[in-house]
């Protein structure tokens, strides 16, 4: 069980990393507001869950 959140962390911080960079992207080319809106929602929802992967795996290793 450590295992299987020692390595979802790092891929749902990696998603953080592209839904950021596609929401830096969509401002930068000029693209609809309401998409970098839904980008933005997506990266907290994602954000959270990397948080909730890392305590787990945290209390998981500290046991």
């Amino acid at each position: 069980m450590e295992q299987l959140f020692r390595y979802l962390g790092p891929i749902a911080m990696a998603a953080v990393v592209v839904v950021l960079c596609l929401g830096l992207y969509n401002m930068m080319r000029g693209g609809p507001g309401s998409r970098s809106q839904t980008l933005m929602r997506w990266r907290v929802g994602l954000q959270f869950v990397a948080i909730v992967f890392l305590m787990t795996a945290l209390y998981f290793s500290s046991r």
